[in-house]
Formats: C-alpha cells, sequence, structure tokens
C-alpha cells in the first residue's frame, strides 16, 4: 500500500473503458475535476476526447490505446470499467449471452491490464483500476455468469499484484454493490443499499490518489463479506434469504423497465458476435 502523500491526478493521462455510461460517465467527470486528461472509450462516441472502443474486439483495442498514446502521451490510468449484466436464470440463459459476458466483463479486462503492464512496465509507473462488483466475492442468483465474470476480475487482480510486485505499477480492484444506473434498472434495494455511480467514481478517484488493493462501496460490503467468511455458509445462505438478499436478481429479471438495457447489452459486444457467428 502506498503510505506517502496523495497522489496528484493533475495532466495524467487516464483512460475509462465503457466511458459514455454510469460509472465511467461519472468518473470521467470526477477525474475532470481532478484535472487529469481522460479519455473515454465505448461503443458510443461523444466528443473529441471519445474514442470508438469494442472491449471484444482485441486488436481494436490495442489500436485504441496506440492511438490515445500518439494523441496525449503514455497513458498512466487504464480504468477496466465496461461491463454487462443481463439477468434470468441460468439455465434458460443462450450461449451468446454467456459468451458476451466472458468476453466483455474478464476477457476484456484481461487483455485492457496486459496492454497496460506492457505500456507501464518500461516505464515504471502507472495504475490499472479494475471494476468488479459485490457479485465477485459472492454468488448472486439471476446473475450467474455475470458473478462468474466478476470473480474473474477479482481473482486476475490479485494475482497480476503479485506479479507487479517492485515494478512501479499500482492495481485496484473496485467493488461496488448495487449502483443505481440502467444496468441495475429494476433492481431494488436488499441488505446493503445501493449507491450512485458517483459514490463509486469518488472511490476510485480516491484510489487513485492513495493506492489500495481492494476498495468496497459502500465499505459496509467489505464488513460483510468478511463476516461472511467467517460463519458457515449455511448461515449466510440463510441470511441471503431472510434479507431477500437472494432474491434482488432474480426479481428484477423480468422487470419491463429493463427491456431496452437488455436490448443493448445484446448488442454491446460486436466484436465477439463476429468472432463466434452470433446475431445480436
Amino acid at each position: 500500500m502506498f503510505l506517502g502523500m496523495a497522489r496528484q491526478l493533475n495532466g495524467k493521462v487516464v483512460v475509462v473503458t465503457g466511458g459514455a455510461r454510469g460509472i465511467g460517465a461519472a468518473t470521467v467527470a470526477a477525474l475532470d475535476k481532478e484535472g487529469a486528461q481522460v479519455v473515454i472509450g465505448d461503443l458510443t462516441v461523444s466528443g473529441s476526447r471519445s474514442l470508438r472502443l469494442d472491449v471484444t474486439d482485441r486488436a481494436g483495442f490495442t489500436k485504441v490505446l496506440d492511438e490515445i498514446e500518439s494523441r496525449y502521451g503514455p497513458i498512466d490510468v487504464l480504468i477496466n470499467n465496461a461491463g454487462i449484466m443481463p439477468l434470468g436464470r441460468f439455465e434458460d440463459e443462450d450461449d451468446a449471452s454467456t459468451t458476451r459476458q466472458l468476453e466483455i466483463n474478464l476477457h476484456g479486462v484481461i487483455h485492457g491490464t496486459r496492454e497496460a503492464i506492457r505500456r507501464m512496465r518500461p516505464r515504471g509507473t502507472g495504475h490499472i483500476v479494475n471494476v468488479s462488483s459485490a457479485a465477485g466475492v459472492a454468488g448472486f442468483p439471476g446473475a450467474v455468469t455475470y458473478s462468474a465474470t466478476k470473480h474473474g476480475v477479482v481473482g486476475l487482480s490479485e494475482a497480476v499484484r503479485q506479479e507487479l510486485r517492485g515494478s512501479g505499477i499500482e492495481i485496484s480492484c473496485v467493488l461496488p454493490s448495487i449502483v443505481r444506473t440502467e444496468l441495475t434498472l429494476g433492481v431494488k434495494d436488499a441488505l446493503i443499499k445501493s449507491v450512485t455511480p458517483e459514490k463509486v467514481a469518488d472511490a476510485i478517484v480516491a484510489v487513485l490518489r492513495n493506492p489500495r488493493p481492494m476498495v468496497f462501496v459502500p465499505k459496509s460490503v467489505g464488513t460483510m463479506n468478511r463476516i461472511g467468511r467467517l460463519v458457515p455458509l449455511r448461515f449466510s445462505e440463510w441470511l441471503m434469504r431472510v434479507t431477500k438478499g437472494d432474491r434482488v436478481l432474480v426479481d428484477a429479471a423480468n422487470a419491463s423497465e429493463r427491456a431496452d438495457y437488455e436490448k443493448r447489452a445484446a448488442e454491446s459486444a460486436p466484436g465477439a458476435d463476429e468472432a463466434y457467428g452470433f446475431k445480436s
């Protein structure tokens, strides 16, 4: 952990994947206030600091990072934020949805992290932030594959951090609970209250200024996770049922307000769809 003075972000070149909406957009706004040179990578392009990025097109992802460095200079920070969360029963999920989640939520983060390291290691400095989820440390019915991908992001970040020891490169994993964005439309609060994307953005800025390996938003998610590891599995599952935490995503799966999001999520991995022959 970095124990010195808080790091300054003014002038730093920061790339945010999935930066056009939700947590990504809030993070871009928060970093702007810090004086960072923020570049958005997203399927939706708006403004001069936004480049079209499909994280499932790995060659394209690399080219976008090359383009950013040619325009703005070496990348100081990469925030792997792009992700989707289709909801529904696991047995009803088709292979196309499974693949899109794996490609965006996990393989995109793996590729982005590896590309960032290759660029940062020669300079001996840099910071990678991988946005996971509370579902990265606990399984949630109704979002089985999503939970699997977010567990993967946590494992990736933990393992890579050990490989990076002494390199000067920091890697942090941010794990939000339910965040009030399009992704969680129809999802109701349960044991842990939902947070705004601005709260998550503030946590990301804080971890860039004072690096830490893992940050929960809100902090109570981390407390619940630690308690859950100390008690028997049956008790923690009983607590989830009593508080209806095991129903929040299941019950939201068929919410009418999710229709537009689910459609957009099914169209959010053109590179994967082309590679695997899927039609959105």
